[in-house]
């Protein structure tokens, strides 16, 4: 048998595999009920440096408050934000309200079905436009995302390093992915190499001996990764400023936010609490230390409580300020920090983001 059709029934060896490996193996996930390619279109940017546990919970919300890419057209971004905070990296929830957008205004509220033409709304790169062509679609394109080119970097026996080096390496592994798809079953294919990185074949510590393509694997383990940078820390401080407020003979809690400007180059026009002039909070003052990574930073942020009649002076306006029921508060685009300081104040009502307060009206000036 030549060289040619020893690698020809490789292949083939490997896809019928990993195939029953993936029917018998793969997760119980609600965007693998549908072939929806709206639903798997949110799924796919959710799941975007984003673990899949956090996802679950949040896309059943999502997709309850929006589930026709009309209705995500129409809403509010503000609504948007709100549904999305917590998840992070909020660009990819305004491209993915943008590019709905311009599918209900420009193509009559219709996705395109070819990866190609999918790649042409905004925030949806090679990966995505391949993901939900083959799932929603059966088109037979590979999808490589990091779990995928893992798993085919070790199957190859190519190094970490030789890989990211350079950008022949990555045509390589994407020249391999194409020749290595399933045509009858595209979409499962591609759904069954990424379930295998990110459940079997792991970063660290992998599952070599449940792996079925273990057999034909040339690195068996850990391949050779280049050194991570060192996460650097840093001390913020904010402000949690809480009043009593009479309106209409009734008496409600209300909590001083501060909206970010729209000129900000990191998550704009987000909901956050005022931030304090000095980072260094006294012991006795200091509500809870909260550490937030956000990238390669670790912040360490001091939280202390101010009254309404000194927040002024100690902290820094950056935008606009707004007194907000602690109700309203939990249906705001609030940055991700700010969700996690008031959830472990307990100031966050446990009802589902579905429920969207409209925007506050009492502005501070």
């Amino acid at each position: 048998m030549s060289g040619k059709n020893r690698e020809i029934e490789r292949i083939g060896d490997l896809r019928l595999r990993l195939l029953e490996w993936y029917d018998q193996n793969r997760r119980d996930l609600p965007w693998r009920r549908t072939r929806d390619p709206y639903a798997i279109w949110v799924s796919e940017i959710m799941l975007q440096q984003t673990r899949v546990a956090v996802v679950v919970e949040r896309f059943r919300e999502f997709m309850e408050r929006f589930p026709t890419v009309n209705s995500l057209a129409c809403a509010p971004e503000q609504d948007v934000l709100a549904l999305w905070s917590g998840l992070g990296y909020y660009r990819r929830a305004r491209m993915l309200h943008k590019a709905a957008q311009i599918v209900v205004g420009d193509l009559h509220g219709v996705l395109p079905t070819t990866a190609e033409g999918l790649n042409n709304l905004p925030g949806i790169g090679a990966y995505t436009s391949a993901a939900i062509a083959s799932i929603a679609h059966g088109e037979c394109v590979a999808v490589v995302d990091g779990n995928v080119e893992r798993v085919l970097c070790r199957l190859q026996g190519w190094g970490a390093s030789e890989r990211t080096a350079h950008a022949a390496s990555k045509r390589n592994v994407g020249a391999f992915a194409d020749s290595f798809i399933e045509p009858a079953r595209p979409g499962d294919f591609n759904q069954a190499l990424m379930e295998l990185g990110a459940t079997v074949c792991l970063p660290r510590n992998p599952q070599c001996l449940t792996c079925p393509l273990a057999a034909e694997c040339c690195t068996l383990g850990e391949h050779k990764k280049p050194v991570r940078p060192p996460m650097s820390s840093k001390e913020v401080a904010c402000a949690l400023v809480m009043r009593t407020h009479r309106e209409s003979g009734f008496f409600r809690e209300e909590l001083l936010l501060e909206q970010r400007l729209a000129s900000n180059s990191v998550m704009p026009e987000m909901w956050e609490l005022p931030p304090l002039r000095d980072s260094e909070v006294p012991a006795q003052e200091l509500c809870m230390i909260v550490r937030h990574a956000i990238m390669q930073v670790n912040y360490f942020v001091h939280v202390r409580t101010v009254s309404e009649r000194d927040f002024e002076g100690m902290t820094d306006s950056q935008g606009r300020r707004s007194w907000v029921s602690i109700n309203d508060a939990s249906g705001m685009a609030l940055t991700g920090l700010t969700r996690k300081v008031l959830s472990r104040a307990r100031l966050l009502p446990k009802s589902s983001r579905a429920s969207i307060a409209p925007t506050p009206a009492t502005v501070v000036s």
